[in-house]
Order: C-alpha cells, then sequence, then structure tokens
C-alpha cells in the first residue's frame, strides 16, 4: 500500500471512526437522520499482526444492521469481493463458534455495502452499481436457478467536488473531508 493511499484510508477512519460521525456519514449517504440514540457499535477489523486496518469502517446499527463503507480513490472493479470476505470476517467475529454448530438459527444483523469514490477520474457517474456475480465465469447452463447462488450488490457514490450535492449537504464532515483530498 503507497504512502499516499495509507494517509487517505489512516484520515477517512480517523474522521468517520466515532459513533457520532457515523450517524452522521450514514445518515447523509442513505438520507436518514438517525437519532443520537440509537447505538452504534463499530467493528473494524484490522490485522493484528501489523495493527492496521483491513477495512475502512464497519459498524452494526441498532443490532439489525452491519453496515461496511469503503472510500477508494482509484476504481476498483473487485470492490463486491473484497466485502465478500470482510463481511465475512466481520460474521465470524460477532457470532460465537458455539453457535455456527447449534441446531438454532443464528439471526445476523443485515449487511449494508456502501464505497464512497473521490478519484482522478472524470467519467465515473454520481451512483453506481458493482455485482459480485459480474465477476463469475459464464456459467451458463451449469444453474437450473438462472440466478447467481451468491450476490453481493455495492453502489459507489462519487463524492468529488460538484457531484452528489444532496448526499453531501448532508454531512459537513464527509463535504469537509472531500475538499481535503480534492
Amino acid at each position: 500500500m503507497g504512502a499516499n493511499r495509507q494517509y487517505k484510508n489512516s484520515v477517512f477512519s480517523l474522521l468517520f471512526g466515532n459513533p457520532d460521525a457515523l450517524r452522521e456519514l450514514y445518515g447523509a449517504i442513505v438520507g436518514v437522520t438517525l437519532d443520537p440514540l440509537v447505538e452504534i457499535e463499530i467493528n473494524t477489523l484490522s490485522a493484528v499482526l501489523f495493527m492496521e486496518f483491513i477495512n475502512d469502517l464497519s459498524f452494526i446499527i441498532a443490532g439489525r444492521l452491519v453496515v461496511l463503507i469503503e472510500h477508494q480513490s482509484t476504481f476498483n472493479p473487485n470492490m463486491p469481493l473484497r466485502l465478500l470476505l470482510y463481511i465475512a470476517r466481520v460474521y465470524e467475529k460477532i457470532t460465537s463458534d458455539d453457535d455456527k454448530y447449534s441446531v438454532r438459527k443464528i439471526p445476523l444483523p443485515r449487511p449494508e455495502f456502501i464505497v464512497l469514490y473521490n478519484g482522478t477520474d472524470e467519467n465515473r457517474p454520481d451512483v453506481e452499481v458493482l455485482k459480485l456475480s459480474d465477476a463469475f465465469v459464464n456459467a451458463t447452463g451449469l444453474s437450473k436457478q438462472g440466478v447467481p447462488p451468491l450476490e453481493l450488490v455495492v453502489p459507489i457514490y462519487n463524492i468529488n467536488k460538484g457531484r452528489n450535492a444532496d448526499m453531501l449537504s448532508r454531512s459537513k464532515t464527509l463535504v469537509e473531508y472531500s475538499g481535503f483530498i480534492d
């Protein structure tokens, strides 16, 4: 990981690494206002050996929704795969080994995936969607269902100056971060 990318990731994680900032950020992205009393549990993954973040932000809202937010300054078509690996590790972290082999169903918070982009590619749209299934090797005729047995959908929001103005107007911190990176 280059120094510039590591610096941007550190600033992003530092700015939004507390419950109040996460409420503001998530609310701005999805267009809701989260009550300050809504519980936010941060569970961002870190590499124990090197003590650096594996993903940018991961948190659970009110025990019902697990949100993974990544910041990208370079477009990465592999974000669905990366987020699949992250969410598997988050679920592993928040469940016990005993529960995984239990006869009862483990209630899991619903995942939500978000990527914020502010790179230099001016041709990126305001919002685009990547799907894990787009990376699958063409296996036409091998599936009876006609739909992929595994899917992960990732919206990517362009936060460059002049893009997604409504969303940015709902988060002063996000506007300032976007301007700082620009």
